[in-house]
């Protein structure tokens, strides 16, 4: 409960409300895996009159996202549920995070709730896009098999509907946004210095200036750039089914019992993909690029032309599975280009204005790909992860938005 001052470092300036319900659950998905989520009540309400929002990101831990106790403050229940292989790439697959936002949600409803409202932040857009689509769907037309050719469970699995959804933030899908990053001018995956000077995004002749002074890269620098952005991602494709396709004949053959003792360390031993350099998108540098009122930098620092060659950034160790269900933008489902039109539900979206991560195209042809008849557009005047610019602003204002728009769902 609320109170304990340890409970609220997180939040800090913010609080919890005082009695505050927090609840620890781990449900056990179709797959047997134990997804673990945190459940916070406002005091005095009860689940059937109460809407609960619902938070998830692949890749982060949310259940201390900096809105939790505003959304309290206004009444709403928030319930966090963690991805399986949150706060690591190496193993992230789309599919399986799916079974676990299903459990988490099943057991909101067993306790009463009867209205559950997704926010998708940042990353938790592209996810939660895609679990509707699953979820609106009949099982037996649901996503059968991985990108890598696993069997996905998503048929077998119980997948509650939401009743609506938030959008904060969003980028459009992790392969989306790695393929807007990812630095092309990489020649030989194995030698992370390689590079081709022609489309070195970090070549003054190429049109890049220091910080400071913005960038100022061609139209055909950034068409070439772009398209080359691309080919690496196919070639990385490309080594990631080649591993798969090993490890299956090996698993094979270790089946039939004709397997050598290499094919017994195939079968049982994945790959792993290094991507290196994949803080690299031109917007970052380039402010007349997709002009906003952001900062030149990216969402990982300041300087790219560091960052972009250091142990940071997306998806930069993975297996294969991972790499094709998640960070390819040319393989993964969990996109809302894909999955968008079928995203059906009453719909908020929020765009941060001074976001490095997601920039205006990106946020408008989010807009554009969602299928609801019924969108609110709003945005606010941040950084992506809700700074303001403004130090008289407050961090959590997005709140009253989805507190507003959660007020007039019918």
């Amino acid at each position: 409960m609320a109170g304990n001052p340890g409970l609220n470092v997180d939040w800090h300036p913010a609080e919890l409300p005082a009695g505050t319900g927090i609840t620890l659950r781990t449900s056990v998905t179709i797959d047997d895996n134990a997804a673990k989520g945190t459940l916070y009540t406002p005091p005095g309400r009860e689940p059937r009159d109460t809407a609960v929002v619902v938070l998830m990101h692949p890749r982060v831990d949310f259940s201390r996202h900096y809105l939790v106790p505003a959304l309290l403050e206004a009444g709403h229940a928030v319930f966090a549920q963690q991805a399986r292989d949150a706060g690591s790439d190496l193993r992230l697959i789309h599919e399986q995070a799916l079974l676990d936002l299903g459990a988490g949600l099943e057991w909101l409803h067993t306790i009463g709730f009867r209205r559950t409202v997704g926010l998708g932040n940042s990353g938790g857009g592209g996810l939660l896009t895609y679990y509707v689509q699953q979820s609106l769907r009949a099982p037996e037309n649901r996503v059968a098999r991985t990108p890598a050719g696993r069997p996905s469970r998503l048929d077998r699995a119980t997948l509650p509907a939401l009743d609506a959804l938030a959008y904060l933030a969003p980028h459009p899908g992790q392969g989306k946004l790695l393929a807007a990053c990812i630095d092309p001018s990489v020649v030989d995956e194995s030698a992370a210095f390689s590079v081709n000077p022609e489309l070195d995004p970090f070549a003054e002749a190429n049109g890049y200036r220091p910080a400071p002074e913005s960038s100022s890269y061609a139209p055909a620098f950034v068409e070439r750039y772009r398209a080359a952005q691309l080919q690496r991602v196919a070639r990385i494709d490309r080594a990631a089914r080649a591993a798969v396709a090993e490890a299956l004949d090996a698993r094979r053959s270790v089946k039939a019992g004709t397997a050598t003792a290499e094919d017994r360390r195939r079968a049982g031993t994945a790959r792993l993909i290094t991507v290196w350099r994949t803080d690299a998108d031109l917007r970052a540098m380039d402010l007349g690029l997709d002009p906003s009122d952001r900062r030149y930098g990216s969402v990982y620092g300041a300087r790219p032309e560091t960052t972009n060659y250091g142990i940071v950034g997306f998806g930069r160790l993975t297996t294969p599975d991972a790499w094709l269900s998640t960070w390819s933008a040319l393989s993964s489902n969990a996109s809302i280009e894909r999955a968008g039109a079928e995203m059906v539900l009453p719909t908020l979206l929020i765009s941060y204005t001074a976001d490095n991560c997601v920039f205006p195209s990106d946020f408008r042809a989010i807009v554009d790909a969602i299928g609801s008849s019924d969108k609110h557009v709003e945005s606010i005047v941040a950084d992506h992860y809700g700074n303001p610019i403004d130090p008289g602003d407050r961090r959590d204002a997005a709140a009253n938005l989805v507190d507003a728009w959660l007020k007039n769902l019918p």
